[in-house]
């Protein structure tokens, strides 16, 4: 395994990250201890969740995800050998009914929010501190979950960054968390984020948790240079698009318990149909190649310099083996070649 700076910090975190959101919808308590006692046999050190799993959101099993990892940390009394990472959910989306199960109506990123879903964690996850804790998404209307375009809107409720920050330096120092970081955020958010932390002695943001696979770079466009610049790198999440770019969808070969058969309107981004020709330009590759398609396209995202770590996720053992084991695969020049061809006529199909 190899690891890699988080941040600027002194923690170094696996390449592979245990992604953890079917635990509690399409995994039970035990197959979650289970693929994390492997992960971590195999060097596997870095794991991330958030209050909100598990996906689908859902009032019934939110918070189970936490609790799983919880149940393992207490059985197997190994809590220092793991780097953590959660998230607190933003404010309601899709919707004002959506998560609204998590703190209410009046959930945003604020001091009153942060500090309950921080101690909210804390007691599913039976820990006394988080390593790196994240914001889900933005407090603010922006361009995030695969919007395309930017189209400006004011919400009068917005909590200001320097106020969220100045909420998760409260718990820096209070030492319920240590390091903080970003997910499905902007250039923008990112880079004042960055300043305000210079200017008003706030905690750094760390790292951005953000999709980036085959089937979507939007990340190299305007984040991919802040990350390395500023030392606050990717942590890649849905790098196989919920399981497409294995090719399973295409052969008919994922069952009907398979993410995409059991909530396609969920992720219909990965339906359409440029993520369905590009998906079959990619694993038609991969074949070539005689490389499996799954860790071809884990491998690209190890591959890049503005990676900190790839977070895999998997239902059963032996995806999460070969996933963990594309870390052993390194792609040659000319097949990066023809990677990039592909996207050059195809481009991010599937933000």
């Amino acid at each position: 395994m190899e690891y890699r700076a988080l941040g600027c910090t002194e923690l170094k975190v696996s390449v592979i990250c245990l992604g953890t959101m079917t635990w509690g919808q399409q995994n039970t308590e035990a197959e979650a201890h289970e693929q994390m006692d492997y992960a971590l046999a195999h060097g596997v050190n870095f794991m991330d969740t958030a209050e909100l799993y598990a996906v689908p959101a859902r009032r019934e099993t939110q918070g189970l995800t936490e609790q799983y990892i919880g149940s393992w940390f207490a059985a197997r009394k190994n809590r220092d050998q793991v780097v953590l990472a959660t998230k607190v959910a933003g404010p309601a989306i899709f919707g004002s009914g959506w998560s609204s199960w998590i703190r209410g109506s009046n959930r945003r990123l604020d001091a009153p929010n942060i500090r309950q879903a921080v101690q909210d964690s804390l007691k599913r996850l039976k820990t006394d501190y988080i390593d790196l804790y994240q914001l889900h998404w933005p407090d603010r209307p922006t361009n995030y979950f695969g919007q395309r375009g930017y189209e400006h809107r004011e919400d009068p409720n917005t909590i200001a960054l320097a106020d969220t920050l100045a909420a998760l330096q409260e718990e820096v120092q209070a030492g319920r968390i240590r390091y903080v970081g970003v997910s499905n955020e902007t250039p923008w958010g990112v880079m004042r984020m960055l300043g305000l932390a210079e200017q008003g002695h706030l905690p750094r943001i760390q790292s951005i948790q953000n999709p980036y696979s085959l089937l979507n770079r939007s990340f190299e466009v305007g984040l991919a240079e802040v990350a390395i610049r500023e030392r606050c790198g990717l942590l890649a999440y849905s790098p196989l698009a919920c399981g497409v770019l294995s090719g399973k969808y295409l052969d008919g070969s994922a069952g009907p318990n398979a993410r995409l058969n059991l909530f396609g309107g969920y992720f219909d981004r990965y339906s359409s149909g440029p993520t369905q020709a590009a998906t079959r330009r990619y694993v038609d590759l991969a074949r070539q190649h005689n490389l499996s398609p799954s860790q071809m396209a884990l491998a690209y995202v190890n591959s890049r310099p503005f990676v900190t770590s790839n977070i895999i996720g998997a239902t059963s053992m032996a995806q999460l083996k070969e996933n963990i084991g594309s870390m052993a695969l390194r792609l040659d020049d000319t097949l990066l070649a023809e990677i990039e061809q592909v996207h050059q006529e195809i481009p991010d199909p599937a933000p």
